[in-house]
């Protein structure tokens, strides 16, 4: 289990928005599910936030709020593990608990199984307890577990949906906007190419004509790119179509197509990404030259010889991408917001309208992954991008 820091893990929080939401009826039949299969009276899910708990769903109690020291539950955030225990008073972590002695409850007998999102943050539990003295038996000890983790599936398909559908109309709005900026331009470039390749002098040029013959082959790319694109926006929340690539291969690409900034740059683009990730190939594409572009642009722009990473591998959580840099990083307080369309963060000085990790970010989530933007060890800012597994993986 992934070791999160306590921002990520609030950060998950946040993303999932069912603090002060009315209980989901989803929740609400898995608690009334985990009271059943234990035998007991009563089942919350916990959310355990910088401050408070808070149970976003339960059954044989009114759901309430709690301080976070007062949390029995806040227990298994530092543990990292099921707790399972048949008389509260006996246990020195729990005696003197305000759930216990009284003061809120009287819980003897508790059980909770920890929340744990794609990315390994632990949020909060799926909790049973009861007034009486209890053992739990190995097959409901592993059921609770597998209930804990349909939780996290139900609130992973709530925040998909939720994003996606508050995301599509303006990504629509935006795709219409931007078609004919973007083809024009393009159409005109490959026609001057291919006139430059026509040329009868051509021939006596070979470095002019490989160097021709590399500008079609990336304008090809960016019509295919533009084109799938703009399809994908126009299709709403229609899925990409997924299928296996190879993350090296679309790296590849996009360093050959930025060859002209990285040159100019001076910067140094590495690859581990010896990986097959599944995935639509023109919008991974769109998210890879996004990430790299930014890197190179934003370390160069601090005077500094650009160094980039790009490293993937595979992970039960799913395929899991990085993208380092060496450049100025990206404030904790602003790596939300970056996200944003037509928000450029604290980037002035540096080219950009702000539409490329808006753009990432609404392509990631429609193959049902995330994207965030951490700490490099490089020194500046790592794009951290999780896609689920090929279907033929666990």
């Amino acid at each position: 289990m992934a070791i999160v820091d306590e921002a990520a893990r609030l950060e998950a929080i946040t993303s999932y928005d069912v603090i002060a939401s009315p209980p989901a009826s989803e929740l609400q039949g898995l608690v009334r599910l985990a009271a059943m299969l234990c035998g007991v009276s009563k089942s919350v899910i916990n959310i355990i936030d910088d401050r408070f708990q808070h149970q976003i769903a339960a059954f044989g109690l009114e759901p309430a709020v709690c301080a976070r020291e007062d949390s029995m539950c806040v227990a298994v955030l530092a543990e990292r593990a099921p707790i399972i225990i048949s008389d509260a008073r006996q246990d020195p972590r729990f005696r003197a608990n305000p759930f216990v002695v009284g003061d809120i409850a009287r819980v003897r007998f508790y059980a909770s199984s920890p929340l744990v999102t794609p990315d390994g943050a632990i949020i909060g539990t799926l909790c049973v307890f009861d007034e009486t003295v209890r053992d739990l038996n190995p097959d409901a000890q592993s059921g609770l577990d597998v209930l804990a983790r349909q939780v996290i599936d139900v609130l992973e398909l709530r925040r998909i949906t939720r994003e996606l559908t508050a995301s599509n109309e303006m990504l629509t709005q935006f795709a219409g906007q931007i078609s004919h900026d973007l083809r024009n331009p393009l159409t005109a470039l490959t026609g001057f190419l291919e006139l430059a390749s026509d040329s009868p002098d051509i021939d006596r040029a070979p470095q002019a004509a490989r160097s021709l013959a590399h500008a079609e082959s990336a304008a090809d790319r960016m019509a295919a790119m533009i084109a799938d694109l703009l399809e994908y926006a126009r299709r709403g929340s229609a899925a990409p179509h997924p299928q296996r690539v190879r993350l090296d291969e679309v790296t590849a690409d996009v360093v050959a197509d930025l060859g002209v900034p990285i040159a100019a740059s001076s910067a140094t683009i590495t690859m581990d990404a010896d990986l097959e990730v599944w995935a639509d190939r023109t919008l991974l594409g769109v998210v890879m030259q996004n990430t790299v572009a930014n890197a190179v642009k934003f370390a160069a722009a601090t005077g500094v010889e650009p160094r980039v990473e790009v490293r993937g591998a595979q992970t039960p959580a799913g395929s899991l991408i990085t993208v380092d840099d060496n450049g100025p990083g990206v404030p904790r307080e602003l790596r939300k917001r970056v996200f944003d369309l037509m928000d450029r963060g604290n980037a002035e000085g540096v080219d950009g309208l702000g539409l490329g990790l808006a753009t990432c970010r609404r392509i990631v989530q429609a193959h049902g992954g995330r994207i965030a933007i951490e700490d490099s060890p490089l020194g500046g800012a790592r794009v951290r991008i999780t896609l689920p597994n090929p279907p033929d993986l666990p």
